[in-house]
């Protein structure tokens, strides 16, 4: 399991290191990142409204596929991987392994829409025209359909953790030890998780109703029909 996260993480931080020596690159892939993370919320806004699913929807956003810099939780667990694999539970140890690789994944396939995007991929110059002739022209269908699964397999490792007794509790307990070991970061992420999908008192129907959107604007967008992005925003 430590060499899985090590791997997840060497090649995420690989691209993120890559972007910041290159001002022009960090600025077109926060300006990308920016547009993804808008269509999101337009898409799932009936769930990021919801009493119920909204602080999932919003962990989702922010967590997994936001702009967000996940730099600070990744050193933490770069530097003391083996502290992670023995600290963490077994179903959240899965959790962490899971959003790593995605992490990862969403790099790479950010690295390449910058790429496909050229000058388009600027503050203000994406837009939905742009940005789907640049996902087909990435051609990484097997990529994308990994990250929805990734996502799947995240909320779905979330929700079997919340039916786990005492795991609520063990976290709490888990704070200040993960302070204390330099995981601070990676235990508010993992608790954070955990709190928003234990909440919802079942998940099934939230992983189901994002992944299904994910997956249905995926195969439009690789089959030429761009107006479920124009319907998404």
């Amino acid at each position: 399991m430590g060499e899985t996260l090590q791997a997840h993480l060497a090649e995420a931080n690989r691209l993120r290191r890559a972007a910041k020596t290159d001002p022009a690159l960090q600025a077109a892939r926060q300006a990308l990142r920016q547009w993804q993370a808008a269509r999101l919320a337009r898409t799932h806004a009936d769930l990021l409204a919801s009493t119920r699913y909204g602080a999932a929807a919003r962990f989702f956003l922010d967590e997994l596929y936001g702009g967000g810099d996940l730099s600070e939780r990744d050193h933490e667990i770069a530097r003391v991987v083996p502290k992670v694999v023995a600290m963490l539970p077994e179903g959240g140890l899965r959790v962490v392994t899971l959003a790593l690789e995605l992490d990862a994944l969403s790099e790479r396939l950010d690295a390449a829409m910058v790429d496909a995007l050229g000058g388009n991929c600027r503050a203000g110059a994406i837009d939905a025209a742009a940005w789907a002739a640049a996902y087909r022209a990435c051609d990484n269908h097997q990529a994308r359909a990994r990250q929805i699964e990734l996502t799947e397999q995240v909320g779905n490792a979330l929700n079997a953790l919340t039916r786990k007794p005492l795991i609520g509790v063990t976290l709490r307990m888990m704070r200040a030890p993960a302070t204390l070991a330099g995981l601070a970061s990676l235990h508010a992420f993992l608790e954070s998780g955990y709190q928003s999908f234990a909440a919802m008192k079942g998940a099934d129907e939230f992983v189901a109703a994002i992944v299904g959107r994910e997956r249905a604007i995926m195969q439009a967008v690789f089959a030429g029909d761009d107006s479920v992005l124009q319907a998404a925003g």
